[in-house]
C-alpha cells in the first residue's frame, strides 16, 4: 500500500480506528480473498465504506461475538483471508473459548483486531476500557500479539498477516484521535522484533501502542531538565516478545515498563519473564494500570490516575533512580 507523508499526517490525525478501515479499502484491491467479520461495529471501525463498496468482503454477524469467531474459523478452512473485529473486550474476553479452541487448539488463520483498547474509553467505565486481554491471550498458544504505536505501523502488521501471516494475530488498537506519528513512510516493520527509537543508557523505556507518545516525550523531559538520557523500544510485539531486545538493555541502570494494560500478565510480565530466565538483575518499575478497576474518567484523566501521562512518568522515574 502506498502511503506519503501527507498521507501519514490525515492518518494521525483520524486516529487507529478510521485508519484501520481507510488501509482495508486499499488491502481488498490486492488481497480480493480477504473477508472482514464485524459485530455491529461498520461506524466504530472505520468501515462504512468498505461495507459499502466491498459488500462481498464483508459480513456484519451482529451483536454475536463467539458466533463471529466460529464463523471466521470456517471462512479461514477454507482458505479466505480472514479479519475479525469488534470493540476490544468484546473481541476478546467475550469469545475467549472459541479463540482458545477455533484459532489456538485448530490452529486456524485469523486476524483479530480489537477497537479502543487501554483506556481510551474511560467515560464508559472498565466494561469498555480493556486491560486485561493481553495477559489472557499470552496464555493461549498459537495466537500472536502486537500493539502498534502509530497508523503506519498497524498499516504495516495488517499487510504482514495478509501477505505471509501464519498464524493467528491480534492487534490491540489504543487511542484516539490526534495521535502520535511515530515512523515514517520508510518503517520496514518485522513481527517479534522491537524497535529502538531513541538511544541513552541511563533509563530503557520498554513500551507499546500510543503511550509511547508520552514516553518519548517524557524522555526528552528527563534529557534536558535532569540529564538522564533514555533508550525507548518500541516492543510492538508482546508474543512473541524479543528477546534479544531485552537482554541488549541489560547495561541500563533502570527499567521502565510503561502500557495501558493491567500491570499484571501484559507487557511488564513478559519482560520480567525473560529476564528471569536469563539472569538480568536490572531494576524495574511497571507503569500501568495497578491492578484495579475505578470510576469511569475521561481518557487524560486515567491516564493521568495511572501514570501514564508525560510528566507521572518523569516523576516515578526521579523517584526510582534517587
Amino acid at each position: 500500500m502506498n502511503i506519503d507523508e501527507k498521507k501519514l499526517k490525515m492518518m494521525s490525525t483520524i486516529g487507529m480506528r478510521a485508519s484501520f478501515g481507510l488501509s482495508c479499502l486499499e488491502f481488498v484491491k490486492k488481497f480480493p480473498d480477504m473477508m472482514i467479520l464485524t459485530s455491529d461495529v461498520s461506524t466504530s471501525a472505520g468501515l462504512d465504506r468498505f461495507r459499502k463498496q466491498f459488500s462481498s468482503n464483508y459480513l456484519d454477524v451482529g451483536i454475536s461475538e463467539q458466533n463471529l469467531i466460529g464463523i471466521a474459523t470456517g471462512l479461514s478452512s477454507e482458505n479466505f483471508k480472514v479479519i475479525t473485529t469488534t470493540f476490544a473486550p468484546f473481541q476478546t474476553l467475550r469469545c475467549c473459548e472459541q479463540i482458545k479452541v477455533n484459532l489456538g487448539y485448530m490452529k486456524s488463520k485469523v486476524l483479530l483486531v480489537g477497537l479502543a483498547s487501554g483506556l481510551n474509553l474511560g467515560n464508559l467505565g472498565f466494561t469498555h476500557c480493556s486491560i486485561e486481554e493481553i495477559g489472557v491471550l499470552r496464555s493461549i498458544p498459537n495466537i500472536q500479539i502486537v500493539v502498534p504505536a502509530d497508523c503506519l505501523e498497524l498499516n504495516k502488521v495488517v499487510e504482514s498477516y495478509l501477505s505471509q501471516g501464519n498464524t493467528s494475530v491480534y492487534i490491540r488498537l489504543t487511542g484516539g484521535s490526534n495521535i502520535k506519528q511515530i515512523y515514517n513512510k520508510d518503517y520496514n516493520f518485522e513481527i517479534g522484533k522491537a524497535e529502538i527509537l531513541k538511544d541513552g543508557l541511563d533509563v530503557c523505556f520498554f513500551a507499546c501502542g500510543v503511550i509511547l507518545g508520552n514516553v518519548l516525550e517524557a524522555s526528552e523531559v528527563l534529557e534536558k531538565k535532569y540529564k538522564i538520557k533514555s533508550k525507548v523500544v518500541n516492543m510492538h510485539t508482546i508474543k512473541p516478545i524479543d528477546k534479544k531486545a531485552i537482554i541488549d538493555s541489560s547495561k541500563n541502570k533502570l527499567h521502565v515498563c510503561v502500557e495501558e494494560h493491567n500491570i499484571i500478565g501484559g507487557l511488564a510480565s513478559a519482560i520480567s519473564e525473560v529476564k528471569v530466565e536469563e539472569n538480568i538483575s536490572v531494576k524495574q518499575i511497571n507503569l500501568g494500570v495497578d491492578d484495579e478497576y475505578i470510576k469511569s474518567g475521561s481518557y487524560k484523566y486515567m491516564l493521568d490516575y495511572f501514570n501514564l501521562s508525560p510528566d507521572k512518568i518523569v516523576k516515578n522515574v526521579i523517584n526510582a533512580l534517587k
